[in-house]
């Protein structure tokens, strides 16, 4: 039996290139793929049966002021979660960022983390990447108007999971996302985080040289000055230290004027001393990047609290006094459990951790099961 086309999960150009020889001329196959990319539209009488439809079910939707979070129900009974996070301007104007995940749990274990608590449980294929941008777009209710569907300016892999350890599927993602036939939302807008893969940074800076790309962004979480604060706090710095990283973005390609993000989740008695601000500033001082504060979001049974406001402007304050720019990060959706951190459903827990490499023969085990 021949395999179905996923018309989520390919550019136009493949996805034409799979559909010829199945009855459709190709000037229809455009028409439908981008009527079913750009206005959430299918042929009157449906898809074609070779074409694999790949939008999921919405589960959930949790509305925090503006910030919404919504799950999807996959296939094997797993699920994703999206956020959809309204960012205010000077003008007054406001725009929405897209916070999609990658996998579904994570297997890096860092101990602030909600998702970490899941495990990787097994990664996202293209097609259910780009199905949270498609439900985002036309399925999910906007709480100011009642209808259906927000705009999406800018999308953010800093979901569920490390993109890094996924990066096959999230570069295809990228492609449909950006492709001017589909969502062509613009590579400027997109960020891939990590929390220091360095062979997937290099990877993705590779990536980043072919034609189109090159204004892709990449944040990195850094969360700790050092090696022994961010080997407590994230197992990865066992295996990839400190200074591995500091290499790999140093030979990561930039553009001019564009900067690598380092985001620094501030964590009470942790990491958000005056003499921790002074380190990671000198660690950082030879590279062109802005420091991302992002006050704590308490996890499910977090041994810390929220740091106080207090604290957060103190270390801001003080990485900007030291020559760096930094800027704070607002917090958003924390009261739904939809803030940096804190997405992962706590009833469905990995029974068996898996090596990201060995995705495709990831076994799914739910609690209860």
């Amino acid at each position: 039996m021949e395999a179905c086309v996923p018309i989520l999960g390919l550019p136009l150009g493949e996805f034409a290139e799979a559909a010829r020889g199945r009855g459709m001329a190709p000037p229809d196959v455009q028409r439908m793929y981008r009527a079913f990319h750009r206005g959430g539209e299918e042929p009157a009488g449906g898809l074609p049966p070779w074409v694999a439809d790949g939008r999921r079910p919405v589960k959930d939707v949790i509305v925090d002021g503006e910030t919404v979070k919504f799950t999807m129900s996959l296939a094997d009974g797993l699920e994703t979660e999206s956020v959809v996070i309204p960012m205010r301007h000077r003008d007054g104007s406001v725009t929405r960022t897209l916070c999609v995940s990658s996998q579904v749990g994570c297997a890096m274990g860092c101990r602030f983390c909600e998702t970490a608590q899941m495990g990787l449980m097994r990664h996202l294929s293209p097609a259910e990447i780009v199905a949270q941008l498609h439900a985002a777009r036309f399925a999910v209710g906007d709480p100011r108007t009642g209808r259906p569907g927000f705009e999406i300016k800018n999308i953010v892999f800093m979901g569920m999971g490390e993109p890094m350890d996924n990066l096959d599927a999230v570069l295809g993602a990228i492609r449909v996302m950006t492709d001017r036939n589909a969502y062509a939302v613009a590579p400027v807008h997109v960020t891939v985080s990590t929390v220091g893969r360095t062979d997937g940074i290099r990877r993705y800076g590779e990536f980043m040289l072919q034609h189109g790309f090159h204004r892709l962004n990449l944040a990195v979480s850094l969360n700790a000055p050092n090696d022994r604060i961010r080997s407590e706090i994230m197992p990865i710095n066992r295996a990839e230290p400190v200074a591995m990283l500091m290499e790999a973005l140093m030979a990561f390609p930039k553009r001019p004027n564009a900067a690598i993000c380092m985001e620094y989740v501030l964590i009470p008695g942790v990491n958000d001393a005056p003499e921790h601000c002074d380190e990671v500033c000198g660690l950082l001082k030879p590279l062109r990047c802005s420091l991302n504060v992002i006050p704590y979001n308490p996890r499910r049974g977090s041994p810390w609290p929220a740091p106080d406001e207090d604290r957060v402007k103190a270390f801001v304050d003080r990485a900007i006094a030291n020559g760096q720019f930094c800027k704070r990060r607002g917090t958003k959706g924390r009261s739904a459990m939809a803030a940096c951190g804190q997405l992962g459903n706590e009833h469905i827990r990995a029974r068996r951790f898996v090596e990201p490499a060995r995705a495709e023969t990831v076994q799914i085990r739910v609690e209860g099961a």
